[in-house]
């Protein structure tokens, strides 16, 4: 019998998952990794759930438990709590430094769990990995899932096709509703538990609460990009994002602000006003860090620029130096550290980091 090892959360979707599995005739076991250490971290985050009886962690193994129990599959437990700090919280906390916006889901699949993930599940002498991504394999390229509002093929696109030759993933052609009904009538102990959000290490807590502990803040002055008048204080560059506009607090004023650049040397928050404001776009950008998980390279295909965003049209130039210049017609808000992922269709083939954000290969001098 083929031998699954499925990376099980404690969630609803890894649950359903490991149902499926089940029902399509696989021996499954299931793995816990362990990748935030909330006893060390945790009196200094301001983890509301450190005065419970249980830490964060522990509840949800304890949910991944009473799944694998009902369905009569073996639970493993892993701890990589050391490989999560060295390859992904550092990587988020450097990028912050630079003033960009990372996105650390992205690094904790290419190096986490679909890396030491699967040396652990070969260890335990699995043919096939799976998880609870709603993604999916087909004729040997990842596309996207059946559930559009739910696909996460955005957050694969650092995996190698290497990563992905022995992958399953079980919810590909199947809606988050459709999961729901599949977990309640299979009276799974999970049906009805909320969707974690927000980034896995941060979870419920406050962003700056959390990240003050780890970057101290450096307060600086939030101007006008186009009038140079300073408007008020920010609280540090690392809280912001291009195109964010709450959280500014600037005073005296009832326009629409919206943050448009950073610099880091003078510490200075430049923000516009109005939501079609000229400076919110740009035309192409740099990309680093470039990976593709097939042998397409397209000159035409589309890319997002941010999770759940919409498809834009874009063009390519493939760099001698490995970087790439995406080219497209006015976007708002891309972003540098985001991620700039490329699809042909419904095929995901890749992608890299932003690195800079131009308008006619002009690096904007307001983003960092």
């Amino acid at each position: 019998m083929t031998k699954v090892i499925i990376g099980i959360s404690g969630g609803v979707d890894s649950s359903v998952a490991a149902l499926l599995l089940q029902k399509a005739g696989y021996q499954v076991e299931g793995l816990f990794m362990r990748n935030w250490d909330t006893s060390i971290n945790g009196d200094i985050l301001g983890n509301p759930d450190l005065n419970n009886d249980i830490c964060p962690q522990e509840k949800d193994y304890n949910d991944a438990k009473a799944v694998c129990d009902k369905l009569g599959i073996p639970l493993h437990r892993i701890d990589f709590v050391k490989e999560y700090w060295d390859y992904v919280f550092t990587y988020f906390l450097d990028e912050l430094k630079k003033g960009r916006t990372p996105n650390p889901d992205i690094m904790c699949n290419k190096y986490i769990k679909f890396d030491y993930f699967i040396q652990e599940a070969k260890r335990l002498g699995a043919d096939y990995i799976a998880t609870g991504h709603y993604a999916k394999m087909q004729d040997g390229y990842l596309c996207r899932s059946k559930d559009q509002n739910k696909d996460q093929t955005y957050f694969l696109s650092q995996l190698s096709k290497t990563q992905l030759d022995h992958v399953l993933f079980p919810l590909g052609d199947i809606t988050k509703p459709e999961v729901r009904k599949m977990a309640e009538e299979a009276a799974l102990p999970i049906a009805h538990k909320k969707d974690s959000t927000g980034i896995c290490f941060i979870g419920e807590r406050n962003f700056k609460n959390f990240l003050k502990n780890y970057l101290p803040n450096q307060p600086g002055k939030i101007v006008d990009i186009e009038t140079k008048q300073v408007l008020g204080n920010h609280i540090g560059l690392m809280y912001y994002t291009i195109g964010q506009r709450r959280g500014l607090e600037v005073g005296g004023t009832d326009d629409r602000l919206f943050v448009v650049g950073k610099d880091l040397k003078e510490n200075i928050l430049y923000v516009c006003e109005g939501e079609d404001n000229p400076y919110l776009y740009s035309n192409g950008c740099y990309v680093e860090q470039v990976n593709f998980n097939c042998d397409l390279r397209p000159q035409k295909c589309t890319a997002k620029f941010r999770y759940r965003q919409q498809d834009y049209a874009v063009e390519v130039e493939y760099l001698e130096d490995g970087r790439l210049y995406v080219s497209y017609d006015g976007i708002k808000a891309v972003t540098p550290g985001q991620a700039c992922v490329l699809y042909l269709e419904e095929k995901c083939l890749g992608g890299g980091i932003i690195q800079e954000v131009c308008k006619d290969k002009k690096k904007l001098w307001y983003l960092l």
